[in-house]
């Protein structure tokens, strides 16, 4: 079995959990929704400020909700010795981590379209550079997952799980909020080139994750 093919088993097993079990569409897609929306009547009073601090509340909203899909994809596995049938299944240690990683960068595409929708709609943003939106978008969304499932793995079995993952997480994906949301926003404003080296940045961060993770995974799966 290629190292790809056994990618996909491993983001297919985590997606149909989530669809059977809906979870994500039961708690993550809603949190992140009344984030977004707390968000816009916080700031009503002020209407000017909505469309300035969109790209910021976005990727807030986002990582807010990243960190309980993340949760979620290693919680799964801790009944019925689920993560030791992973670890002794025979798939390779980086194929595991890639198919985690895109399982939980699917939940946020699908995630992000939706409070991309709702950003629009309550805080007047009008979009003019649909193309390297969609690229930064994607570039931060991978960076978020594969670091997620870096530090998710880390956590496993640690009775602090819940607490310790944003611990963990939120400083190492420092990168991704900031260059997400300087290449939204000036994305925003129809001023591509200002946003292209953001988008590099976020390009280049998920590239080492990404690399790092699937050469690190393996043993952090068995310490786990």
């Amino acid at each position: 079995m290629t190292f790809l093919r056994e990618a996909a088993l491993v983001a297919g097993k985590d997606l149909r959990i989530e669809r059977r079990s809906r979870v994500a569409l039961a708690q993550i897609l809603p949190f992140g929704a009344i984030v977004v929306v707390m968000f816009a009547f916080a700031l009503d009073a002020d209407r000017t400020s909505l469309p300035a601090a969109a790209p910021g509340l976005f990727w807030t909203a986002v990582l807010l909700a990243a960190l309980l899909a993340i949760s979620r994809s290693f919680s799964v596995e801790e009944a019925n010795g689920a993560r030791d049938g992973l670890r002794m299944s025979g798939l390779d240690a980086g194929a595991i981590f890639v198919g985690k990683a895109v399982a939980i960068a699917t939940e946020l595409f699908l995630l992000e379209v939706v409070l991309g929708a709702a950003v629009i709609a309550l805080y007047g943003v009008t979009v003019r550079g649909a193309v390297v939106l969609v690229i930064a978008a994607v570039a931060a969304t991978v960076g978020l997952a594969a670091t997620g499932t870096v530090y998710g793995v880390l956590a496993t079995g640690l009775r602090a799980r819940d607490t310790l993952v944003p611990l963990l997480v939120l400083p190492a994906v420092t990168p991704v909020m900031l260059g997400a949301s300087q290449a939204f926003a000036a994305a925003l404003d129809g001023k591509n080139t200002d946003a292209w080296p953001w988008v590099q940045l976020l390009i280049a961060f998920s590239v080492l994750v990404v690399a790092g993770g699937t050469m690190a995974f393996g043993p952090l799966l068995e310490e786990a």
